[in-house]
């Protein structure tokens, strides 16, 4: 009785842990689109609303969820700080707080990291110029990341599983 519901518990235990990563894969698509939608939302509030840096970054941490929603509400709050500093600095500094959290990777934030450093630098244009090109670099960074969902979500989902029954069948 006892090897039995350990056996459960074990590939219950591995089960999971293939499902944690396959999640992964799962999620970071998803952060993308939403990545590109907050981007397209920053764009319109920058140069057809010439709404200020700091109020569109609050709008559109508001409309957006997740982690990409926190890293526009945090870089509004830092740069109403009273040691407010530099908009890239906040940026960066959002981006840096809340990038554990999302299921993002490096790619990503080097062209976050690129695009702070012409964020409230510039005029509308050169701004609406580089949110473009980050979001064609974002949008080729999300079909790769759909295919990698495509080939690794169901595999790591499998191997947990399979896992856990290897300990299995090996224990008894």
């Amino acid at each position: 009785m006892v090897k039995l519901i350990g056996s459960i518990i074990i590939l219950f235990s591995a089960s999971m842990v293939g499902w944690h990563m396959g999640r992964y894969y799962a999620l970071r698509p998803l952060q993308l689109r939403t990545l590109l939608i907050a981007l397209q939302m920053l764009e319109t509030e920058i140069v057809y609303g010439a709404t200020t840096l700091h109020k569109a970054f609050v709008k559109i941490g508001y409309r957006v969820s997740g982690e990409v929603g926190k890293i526009f509400l945090t870089s509004a709050e830092y740069l109403v700080a009273e040691d407010a500093e530099p908009t890239q600095v906040c940026w960066q500094k959002a981006i840096e707080k809340h990038w554990t959290q999302s299921a993002m990777r490096k790619t990503e934030k080097d062209i976050l990291l690129n695009l702070g450093f012409v964020l409230g630098s510039s005029d509308r244009q050169d701004q609406q110029k580089h949110l473009r090109l980050a979001m064609t670099h974002l949008r080729g960074v999300e079909e790769e990341a759909r295919q990698e969902q495509g080939k690794y979500e169901n595999m790591f989902k499998s191997l947990g599983f399979l896992g856990g029954l290897l300990v299995v069948i090996l224990m008894l």
